[in-house]
């Protein structure tokens, strides 16, 4: 158990709820999904210490998986790892760590020397193995690990990528997915489109852009760097654009047969429907928010355990939007821009578990996670 943080029967460290900023735009008397920031969560071992987390996913048991770049931590931030110390604190945790729904450390482990650069994602799936990406230079894989780290397989080659209509090589692939008989990839800061692959052989299934067209839009030139991931020089976002824009940030299924897919840069999510044959069928564009500039909006997506609700993560606004999934209009947004508990920086990721509890990773400066917990469902006007 880290500091003096008390331990509740359960383990982990006691909850300690605080209230968070929420904005409501249902109608008086609408039932919505409350929260409140648990501030102890989770108990980080004594003297570790995370750096930008770029993705964290709930497995089926509603443990919460993550994975950070040690690399983004200063020599001020790990000076016990030092040789010799130069500071009673800290030492960075390994690439990939495990928590119970409780805060409670569960382990993790560290890639091997093909380990992306910087990575991107994870998503763990029902069988309970580990994928990650990276969008670092030469990161064009997608890595399939056991949940005690052993390597699998993988999709694409390092240090070779092809375009959009590669059917075997990636493009700096973000997030992934796995159901519905295919793993999904958003295949995201080089290319601009979903690829998918046949989830037991890997065969290559196709290729998606905007509104389930051929892959358009061309391919980022050269190694994408920070910089390309703020700049307002592309001519802001465009929620009607024909191609997605040149981060595809997001992909998302649901067991009733959707895709959701993010595309940050152009402030919208874009909802496809799977097809008998696999394909993905455009539904509707989803427009978050569409005159924010910077970092943009949509970067991650996830539901409440009933379906009813669609939460959207939006980094520059620094807030998680609550939509009614039946018609994807906002019912409310909560949290706020901040480094205090219910607030965020650099929003990057979210996930929620079976009891209708949020996670949510930060990136950037953030450099953190929490969990929001589900306090239930109340009328709007409450």
């Amino acid at each position: 158990m880290s500091g003096s943080a008390q331990a509740n029967e359960a383990g982990g460290a006691a909850p300690a709820l605080v209230p968070l900023e929420i904005e409501v735009y249902a109608e008086e008397g609408q039932a919505i999904p409350h929260f409140m920031v648990d501030a102890a969560w989770p108990d980080m071992p004594a003297e570790m210490i995370i750096g930008q987390v770029p993705g964290l996913a709930v497995d089926k048991g509603d443990n919460v998986w993550l994975v950070h770049r040690p690399q983004s931590l200063t020599f001020s931030d790990v000076g016990l790892a030092q040789s010799p110390p130069q500071a009673l604190c800290c030492r960075p945790g390994p690439d990939v760590m495990k928590f119970s729904g409780d805060g409670t450390y569960l382990g993790g482990w560290t890639g091997d020397p093909e380990w992306p650069e910087t990575v991107h994602g994870i998503h763990v799936d029902d069988e309970q193995t580990v994928w990650i990406g990276g969008n670092g230079e030469g990161d064009h894989v997608v890595y399939n690990f056991t949940e005690d780290g052993d390597f699998i397989r993988q999709v694409g080659t390092h240090g070779e990528t092809d375009g959009n209509a590669s059917p075997d090589k990636l493009g700096n692939p973000a997030d992934i997915w796995r159901g519905l008989g295919q793993v999904f990839i958003a295949d995201g800061y080089i290319n601009k489109r979903i690829a998918g692959f046949d989830e037991e052989s890997l065969g290559f299934q196709g290729a998606w852009g905007a509104y389930g067209t051929v892959p358009s839009g061309g391919t980022r030139q050269g190694s994408f760097d920070q910089s390309q991931a703020s700049t307002n020089t592309d001519g802001g976002a465009d929620p009607d654009a024909k191609a997605f824009g040149d981060i595809v940030h997001c992909v998302v299924g649901t067991d009733d047969g959707y895709v959701y897919v993010c595309d940050r840069r152009n402030n919208r999510a874009q909802m496809f429907r799977v097809s008998d044959t696999g394909d993905l069928e455009f539904v509707r564009d989803i427009v978050i928010a569409p005159e924010t500039g910077g970092t943009r909006t949509v970067t991650d997506i996830a539901f409440s355990p009933d379906g009813a609700f669609v939460y959207v993560a939006d980094m520059m606004n620094s807030t998680i939007w609550v939509l009614d999934r039946s018609t994807h209009e906002p019912v409310a947004r909560i949290g706020r821009i901040g480094r205090y508990p219910g607030e965020f920086t650099w929003l990057h990721s979210l996930d929620v578990d079976s009891e209708g509890n949020i996670y949510t990773s930060e990136v950037g400066t953030g450099r953190r996670v929490q969990k929001l917990v589900f306090t239930g469902m109340k009328p709007a006007s409450e």
